[in-house]
């Protein structure tokens, strides 16, 4: 589409996609493209003129697109966040005609997850990142616990989604060197097999070491 070309018009293209990505969760979990794509276009563009700008996203990490069900689905990345949160902040991004509700109201969303300093918060609420193993054990236990309320897990949840909750606070080395620093504490059992549906970006947010292979699932071992 014409207006696809222009470089400002992809940005801001970008921007909404990303907008209408993470008001669908997709932070936490994995979204449907259909969903996305329908959110952040215009009434005068089609699905397909946005295929070129989530490749695109894609190759810069801003985003994961994999397949479930036959189905494309998306997972916003941190360096996605972070771009959204650039994107929004832009003086040129804008919207062109009359917005609907479900916009406007992710755009409130934003608002309200932002601090008094005008700096992104998670979700969580947490703005610092964890300092040592005491504080990622404590969280990691608490991150288990509702992880396995909140979706009877029943005691053997998914390392992916531990590590997506607790998200930017722990880096990826931190993360893992910490986890298996509670397997030999005995506090958590490290399990192997595989993601419910193979996703590459499941596996990839799960554990893998030279010794024991890949680890998918942690499993409280003082309950």
């Amino acid at each position: 589409m014409k207006s696809l070309n222009n470089h400002l018009e992809v940005t801001q293209a970008q921007t909404r996609i990303l907008l209408a990505l993470w008001d669908l969760g997709g932070e936490k979990q994995e979204v449907k493209r259909t969903e996305v794509v329908d959110r952040a276009k215009r009434s005068s563009e089609k699905s397909g003129d946005y295929k070129s700008i989530l490749q695109e996203l894609e190759k810069a990490e801003v985003l994961k697109i994999a397949k479930k069900n036959k189905a494309e689905t998306v997972f916003l990345t941190s360096k996605g966040l972070q771009m959204l949160h650039e994107g929004l902040k832009n003086p040129e991004f804008k919207y062109e005609s009359n917005i609907g509700a479900k916009t406007a109201n992710a755009l409130l969303k934003w608002i309200r997850e932002m601090d008094d300093t005008g700096k992104f918060a998670p979700a969580n609420g947490v703005k610092s990142g964890v300092q040592s193993y005491e504080e990622f054990e404590k969280i990691a236990l608490d991150v288990y616990e509702k992880l396995n309320n909140d979706y009877s897990y029943n005691h053997l949840v998914p390392i992916y989604r531990i590590r997506r909750e607790i998200g930017e606070r722990v880096s990826r080395s931190d993360f893992k060197e910490w986890l298996l620093e509670m397997q030999a504490n005995d506090i958590l059992q490290l399990q192997g097999g595989s993601v419910e549906d193979s996703a590459p970006d499941k596996i990839e947010d799960s554990i893998t070491t030279e010794l024991d292979g890949l680890r998918c699932y942690a499993k409280l071992l003082k309950v």
